[in-house]
């Protein structure tokens, strides 16, 4: 049996012949005894050789068994401070159980000793003591699982800061503002924007389904796709059918994202939008319109031959855009649950004197409590305001 290999007790009592008899009848049993008689002698025994469990007289010259005991309990060794303790007394009142129950005795046996009954408990502890350390062995082996998470964890929040843009692009005549916030280290958020060939600026979402490092590594690939299909064409319809082609022919139908990109011509404000299943484009007017610009194709990824096609939008000056991932509109954890795109758009404070003002009121409505709080569902977000004329 696991839990008596290897394991001593040790027999502390003033009377020879009652040790001789512990240690004839706990002996036989093929465990390992020692025995000393009196307190002082146990402490120097027990510190130096510790035991697996104590037999332990109530009544000791030098120092007594009570006394013993609420010393080894004080111990901030847990080898020492957690050994099983089973006190022996001559005194079956119930003060003198109180007395070692106080004390920190795991259990007593009164005298005279039955020998069937003190087996048996010296098993039961010796058991108890025995799963007690393989769940501390347990605890620690979760715990460096735990610790070596986190430090993969946090490498893949380095990897993937280093390629979510830090700051917002410098664009003149234009402000621009982004917001991330994954659910844990990471996400499977991402962003970014690309200049084409023919002057217009890409700005692109993604969300890819899952959450945590597996999420976090799809949009890894992402951002290589995104870059391999503006190298290609500088179409944006173009971009996305080849970002849609080698997403299946990597994953086939078993993985999906949903995209949206807008490319803009920054010299003249028109902009075309292309959504794959993606929650709707935010648009704000000057004048106090606002209007949602919808995915026309599934996500990316599903379809092997997607049909896209491009929403044309002007923006004059005081217009913006709101690109963004579905955790922008809430969850199950959510103050507010979740929201439909239209209450979005409608919960807009406009007043917001720049973008990122705009998006931080955005991201503050979908917190669970506060601004400290871990939202529902990874969030990402892109605004993009065109100045208004001076």
């Amino acid at each position: 049996m696991p839990h008596r290999a290897n394991a001593e007790i040790l027999i502390i009592d003033d009377d020879p012949l009652t040790r001789e008899l512990l240690r004839k009848t706990i002996c036989g049993t093929g465990l390992v005894c020692a025995e000393v008689a009196d307190g002082l002698e146990a402490w120097e025994r027990i510190h130096e050789k510790p035991p697996s469990l104590l037999l332990l007289d109530y009544e000791l010259p030098q120092m007594d068994g009570a006394e013993l005991l609420k010393k080894l309990r004080a111990e901030k060794d847990p080898t020492l401070s957690q050994m099983p303790v089973i006190m022996l007394t001559g005194h079956t009142d119930e003060r003198s159980e109180v007395i070692c129950l106080e004390a920190g005795a795991d259990d007593f046996v009164t005298k005279p000793i039955n020998m069937s009954i003190l087996r048996a408990r010296i098993d039961t502890h010796l058991r108890l003591r025995y799963m007690r350390r393989e769940l501390e062995k347990q605890n620690q082996e979760l715990e460096a699982w735990r610790q070596n998470l986190e430090r993969d964890l946090e490498s893949a929040r380095l990897t993937q800061q280093a390629l979510i843009p830090q700051k917002p692009m410098q664009l003149e005549g234009w402000d621009i503002a982004t917001f991330f916030r994954p659910v844990i280290q990471v996400g499977g958020d991402i962003f970014g924007w690309l200049p084409l060939d023919d002057g217009r600026l890409l700005f692109w979402i993604a969300d890819a389904t899952g959450h945590g490092a597996s999420a976090a590594l799809l949009t890894t690939l992402t951002k290589l796709l995104f870059h391999h299909g503006s190298d290609e064409e500088a179409n944006p319809i173009a971009v996305m059918n080849t970002v849609n082609n080698d997403f299946r022919s990597i994953f086939g139908a078993r993985q999906f994202m949903t995209a949206m990109c807008v490319a803009l011509d920054p010299a003249n404000g028109r902009a075309s939008v292309i959504g794959a299943g993606h929650p709707p484009l935010l648009l704000l007017r000057a004048n106090g319109e606002r209007e949602l610009i919808w995915s026309s194709a599934p996500p990316l990824g599903l379809a092997d031959r997607a049909q896209f096609t491009e929403s044309i939008v002007d923006l004059a000056p005081g217009d913006s855009f709101v690109l963004y991932t579905d955790g922008l509109l809430g969850g199950d954890r959510g103050k507010r649950g979740r929201v439909a795109p239209q209450q979005l758009l409608e919960s807009i404070d406009t007043s917001a004197p720049t973008m990122e003002a705009l998006l931080l009121n955005l991201a503050r409505q979908s917190a669970t409590t506060d601004n400290n709080s871990a939202p529902a569902d990874d969030i990402a977000a892109i605004a993009v305001g065109r100045m208004a004329k001076k």
